[in-house]
């Protein structure tokens, strides 16, 4: 049985194509090819799917353009906790990137899907990470004071 907020996700329409979402990556991520985001948008989501679970997940794969929601969904959710900087050093280790190119792939991809989202769902997202991936989705991290 699913939930009335999964139901609901399941039936909204993207908001935009799979093509505009590679060229949205390529130009915020100033790649050279189509091809190059694409590559990018593969190995980030891939990645971003091996974290987030439940009814987020589910959300957020029905807000993405289908192929882009096929990679998110392919992937088994891992087990273990990783801060937003250990997602980082995992997807470079996975794709031989040096750090610095791995954040700012990781982020011309977020950013793109943080607008997808929307405010509400992506709250929802960070809730259930831990620390560190607010900054990946080009929000800033607000921590409370002990």
């Amino acid at each position: 049985m699913q939930s009335k907020t999964a139901a609901a996700a399941i039936a909204i329409e993207p908001a935009m194509s799979y093509g505009q979402m590679l060229e949205q990556v390529r130009y915020n991520g100033a790649y050279p090819t189509r091809e190059r985001a694409e590559e990018v948008v593969s190995a980030v989501l891939a990645a971003l799917g091996r974290r987030v679970t439940g009814e987020e997940r589910v959300e957020l794969a029905a807000r993405l353009p289908r192929e882009a929601a096929r990679i998110l969904a392919s992937q088994i959710p891992g087990t273990d906790s990783l801060t937003g900087w250990a997602f980082v050093r995992d997807l470079a280790a996975r794709t031989g990137g040096s750090l610095a190119t791995t954040r700012w792939d990781v982020g011309s991809v977020l950013g793109v899907v943080a607008r997808l989202a929307g405010p509400d769902l992506l709250d929802r997202v960070l809730d259930q990470l831990p620390p560190g991936y607010a900054i990946l989705f080009g929000r800033a991290e607000l921590t409370q004071a002990a």
